[in-house]
């Protein structure tokens, strides 16, 4: 077996299909693993695979997906990113968030100048369990976070309705 097979994927996947998943199971674990690696070294600025995440030019945005009764609400974290720069897609049941990133850092002082540029692309796919609203999509940007809300169809509302218990 090749020794890259062992390592963590360089590239976050959250938008893999349930199929895949029940070809290869194995992938499942190696999410997770994954997942732990990057929640481990978060906080030390030393995550051992970003400088090559960087090189490649991709980086993965933080999501928050809520559902409730009415909708499904999604805020992606996207600092440093202007509206122009994000593509939002709804198609089937599956919502898409694409864009790019770039920055440009430009230091100057009396006996040096330093210019750094990154750009970075990302493209996330998240699935829809439940029919929605398509009329009623709406998605707006404000200080770096995208947030897109989608209301449920009326059959959607129905098909998950709360029973309450009762004690005898």
């Amino acid at each position: 077996m090749p020794l890259r097979n062992l390592l963590p994927s360089i590239r976050r996947r959250t938008d893999v299909p349930a199929r895949y998943e029940e070809k290869y199971p194995l992938s499942v674990v190696q999410k997770e693993m994954n997942r732990l690696f990057d929640d481990f070294f978060r906080g030390f600025d030393v995550a051992p695979f970003r400088a090559m995440r960087e090189r490649l030019g991709t980086f993965s945005p933080s999501l928050d997906v809520k559902e409730d009764e009415k909708a499904i609400t999604v805020h992606a974290e996207l600092p440093g990113m202007d509206e122009k720069d994000v593509e939002v897609l709804l198609a089937e049941n599956t919502l898409t968030l694409k864009g790019k990133k770039k920055e440009e850092k430009e230091d100057k002082g009396e006996n040096y100048y330093h210019m750094e540029r990154t750009y970075g692309y990302f493209h996330r796919v998240i699935p829809l369990t439940v029919g929605i609203d398509v009329k009623k999509v709406k998605a707006t940007f404000k200080n770096g976070v995208l947030m897109v809300k989608l209301p449920k169809t009326e059959e959607a509302k129905m098909k998950g309705k709360k029973i309450p218990v009762s004690v005898e």
